[in-house]
């Protein structure tokens, strides 16, 4: 090999095993999401209408949670098409960012039982303001060297622009559930609301 070759040689360790590692971690903690929930039980007739009822906590939450994972991933995915390799402080990176998403489903189930109580809301909002904090400085450290060559600036520039969206609806939410936490509820149900309308980014992907 000649020492051109060497040189255009990207630094550090192949992505994919991170990849797959991210996408069975989320697999999983989106699967156990649904495990929080009970089918009510008793006799079909009305008073199962009031046992659904009862459930709707937990079932906003659910669904919160699984398109916030879906939003989460979707973040991760678009980091890692630009990022060519890894090392292992981004390896360290991505098991931190990992160690908060696993935690969510605790959280939920905390928030969809708790959601009156100020301490669940927050422990909810921290817990995603957690795996965000971390899908930002994964991207800011691989901008050092494991991205690939030539980089759009508007790149660089749109992907943490929507991770700082999330983070500011998320300590919104939180403050405000020391207020009323129904209008915390508020916040975090609007979040996926904003992360469905298409990023500039996409311009910008190619293989």
């Amino acid at each position: 090999m000649s020492s051109h070759s060497l040189e255009e040689e990207p630094h550090g360790l192949p992505k994919g095993r991170v990849e797959t590692l991210v996408d069975g971690v989320f697999a999983i903690a989106m699967t156990i999401l649904v495990l929080g929930l009970r089918v009510p039980e008793g006799d079909a007739g009305p008073e199962l209408r009031v046992r659904l009822a009862a459930l709707l906590a937990k079932l906003a939450t659910y669904a919160l949670s699984f398109v916030m994972l879906g939003v989460l991933w979707i973040g991760h995915q678009y980091q890692m098409h630009y990022i060519r390799r890894v090392d292992r402080p981004l390896i360290w990176l991505n098991l931190i960012f990992l160690l908060a998403i696993t935690f969510l489903p605790f959280s939920t189930a905390l928030l969809g039982n708790c959601y009156r109580e100020p301490l669940a809301v927050a422990i909810y909002g921290g817990t995603v303001m957690v795996a965000g904090t971390f899908l930002l400085l994964h991207w800011r450290y691989a901008l050092g060297n494991l991205v690939v060559p030539d980089l759009h600036a508007n790149v660089v520039r749109l992907l943490p622009a929507r991770i700082f969206v999330g983070l500011a609806l998320s300590a919104l939410a939180v403050a405000l559930g020391f207020v009323d936490t129904r209008l915390s509820l508020m916040v975090f149900l609007s979040m996926p609301l904003v992360y469905l309308v298409r990023s500039r980014v996409d311009r910008y992907t190619q293989r």
